[in-house]
Formats: structure tokens, sequence, C-alpha cells
């Protein structure tokens, strides 16, 4: 292997500010990650019984794409290297793509730790962190942490973020999270009203826009241009959903450098897994990747509508790889009876406690989805709630937290 180039000036860190944000960013780990990493709902399965149809997640269900498995046999031997010069690589050929400049991209493990770095530095006891509801919970534990009042703010009717109610719920925000398409309806809010939360915000506040599932969506504008053009905005891109790369963990936050610098000092310093910059890198070299993945989760994402629609089952119209599905009564019995059958779909939003989240399969995974589903809503009196068993966990896929097993996500 030919010699890599050395590491780049801007990419060190002085002695001093190395020791205080690695002290500050382990403390925070070792304290609060499992805060961070579960959500306020019922701890859910890592492990399922075999044969199980797994549509619980958000994951894809093709995982990387073949030049990205290649890369990461290929470079799995390098392993022992810490992934500098990579990065670099992978900033490079992003910046390429999107026409920005490599010092306004910061690469992370996942866009995970990003969201939960911009909470900690633009919230505070003073200063809200304003989401919609019902939306992605992670940014609502980090402001646990902050100490920032989190504000809930409901979707519009056509399942937007309502730009207009979170101006006037908070006129203290720090930061105002607006994912689209949002998680968990899958639901876009448009360019425009974003522009209009840029416009009107208070002043010093962040928008983070979080676009994990932006490649899935037909007429999607990236908030990217916002950035380019200056404004106080933070865009979250992640390597785990059309890309296949939700184990591997790679991700990118897009902002001013110097909105970059304080997530920063909330993280300090880390090495991302150097088999997952290679995949992330070959991901975006492969020309007709994003665009076949499109084609095929929206073709399966459609058969499964007329489904339901056939059927009489009501469902919010999704543009992502997951959609929400009305059980007409409380959503738990209805994912328990589910996994009686071996399917295993997602979990509730307390907002919509009759609702549960659908994670878009392969077709086969998506009709026993359909038929499992016409089975429990058709039949519950005779359907048994009795769970299979799960397989036995090690103690390492266990995170603990005031005494309680928790589960991560990251979706």
């Amino acid at each position: 292997m030919s010699e890599k180039p050395a590491l780049r000036n801007d990419s060190r860190r002085t002695f001093l500010q190395l020791t205080v944000a690695a002290a500050a960013a382990s403390a925070f780990r070792i304290i609060n990650e499992p805060l961070l990493a579960a959500a306020a709902v019922k701890p859910e399965r890592t492990q399922f019984p075999p044969g199980a149809i797994v549509i619980n997640a958000n994951e894809n269900p093709l995982g990387p794409c073949d030049l990205a498995r290649a890369a990461i046999v290929s470079m799995a031997p390098q392993g022992g290297r810490y992934s500098y010069w990579l990065t670099d690589e992978l900033v490079d050929t992003f910046a390429g793509q999107q026409g920005l400049k490599r010092e306004f991209i910061r690469a992370y493990p996942g866009s995970s730790e990003p969201l939960h770095y911009s909470v900690l530095a633009f919230t505070s006891a003073s200063r809200s962190y304003v989401t919609a509801d019902p939306g992605y919970e992670a940014g609502m534990h980090a402001a646990k942490i902050s100490g920032a009042r989190v504000v809930n703010v409901p979707l519009t009717k056509t399942y937007a973020h309502d730009i207009s109610a979170m101006l006037g719920a908070a006129p203290d925000a720090g930061l105002f999270y607006v994912c689209t398409p949002n998680n968990p309806t899958g639901t876009l809010t448009p360019h425009a009203d974003i522009e209009q939360l840029v416009a009107k915000k208070p002043k010093d506040s962040v928008v983070l826009v979080d676009e994990a599932y932006i490649h899935f969506a037909d007429g999607a504008s990236t908030a990217i241009d916002l950035v380019k053009a200056g404004q106080d905005v933070i865009v979250l891109r992640t390597f785990s959903k059309i890309y296949g790369m939700a184990g591997l963990r790679c991700g990118l936050a897009i902002a001013r450098p110097e909105l970059l610098a304080k997530l920063e000092n909330c993280g300090g310093w880390s090495a991302l897994p150097i088999t997952a910059v290679a995949a992330a890198t070959a991901s975006l070299k492969h020309e007709h990747l994003v665009a076949d993945r499109k084609l095929t989760n929206t073709t399966i994402r459609q058969k499964t509508f007329d489904w339901l629609n056939r059927q009489g089952y009501s469902y919010v119209p999704s543009q992502a790889n997951f959609f929400m599905v009305d059980t007409k009564r409380p959503a738990k019995e209805v994912i328990d009876a589910m996994a009686a059958k071996n399917v295993f779909i997602g979990r509730i939003w307390p907002v919509w406690p009759t609702h549960s989240r659908i994670t878009v399969g392969t077709q086969q995974e998506m009709d026993a989805f359909t038929s499992a589903f016409d089975a429990v809503m058709k039949n519950a009196k005779s359907v048994s709630f009795a769970l299979p068993a799960a397989p036995a966990r090690s103690r390492r896929n266990r995170i603990y937290a005031d005494g309680q097993m928790l589960p991560r996500i990251d979706s």
C-alpha cells in the first residue's frame, strides 16, 4: 500500500484542547450515553427468533451495496489503523458532489452523535429545544442533559412541521429540530417552510435539519443550500438508511465551520470505523445506487399501501422507508399479537397510541407483514398474544441506566 498523506493541520488539536474536550466527552458518554440512546418507550428486542420478520427499526434489508462490501473486505486488514486519510477522502468526495468547501463538513460514526452534540451546544436551561410531535426522540434525551425545556409541537394536518407554531411556542429557542422526511411519519416539510423558520427564528438560535431519509423521498429539497448561504443551519446526513450501513456507523454534519466547532467542543475527538469510512466512500461513488434503491423502496411501499387501501386500513402516506399504520386500538396489543406470529413491527409514540411504525422491508417481508396484520386485525380475540422466546442476551449487548436494561436506538 502506498504511503498515505499526513494529517493536515486543520484536523489537529492542541494538547490542552484534547485533554479538556476528551475528558468532558468521556464523562458525558459514560454517564449519559444510555439516556441518549434510549427512547421513552418500553425496551425493544435486539435479538429475534429464527425466521423472524424484523421490520421495526427503519433498517435497510439490502445492507451495503456490492462496492461497499468489497471496500470493507479490502480495508479490513488495515483495521489496526485510524481513519484520518480515509475520512479526508470521504469528506472530499461528498464536498465535490454537493459543491461545498470541505471545512463545512465533519464526519461522525453515524448522525446520532452530531444530533446529540448540537443539542448540548445550542440549548440550556434558558434556551429551549423545539421539535415535532410525533418526532424522533433522541434530541429530547440530550436536552435533559443540557437542562433545556423541551417544546413538542404537533404536526400540521398534512403531517409537516408546524413552523408558525414552533416559532410561537418558543421565543427562547436555542435549537429547532426538523426531521424531513419526519421520523416516524415519513412525511416532508417543504423547503419554503424551513426557509421561513430560518428567517424568523430568534437571534443566535440554530435550525438542525435531519435528512436521514431524504434519499427515499420524491420532490425533497435539501437544506444544504441554506448552509451554503451562510445561515444558522446544520444539516445531518447518514449512511444508515438508503446506503444500508446502520451497523457500520458513518454520517456527516454540514454547517458553517464555526457551528461545527461548537459541536466538536461537546464531543471531543474520535476516529471513525475504518471499514465504515471505506464503505461510505465507495457508496458515494456508486453512480446508480441511490436511484435504484429509491425505486425498490417506492415500489414495495406502494404495493403495501395498495393492499392497505383495498383492505380499508388507515396509514400515513409516507415518503420514506417506513410508515405509520393506524391499528384502531392500543397499538401495543397489535405489536404483541404480530410478534406472536414472528413478525416484529415498530414502536409507539405516546401522542399517537393507536399507531405503530412499520419499516418497508423486502417484498417477501411485506407479504408476511400483510398476511399477519390482516389476521391480527380481523381475528383479535382468537390470536394468542404469547410472544415467542427470544435468544438469551449476553451481557455485552446490554446498556444500563438507573438499573434498567435499555436499547440503543438510531431509528
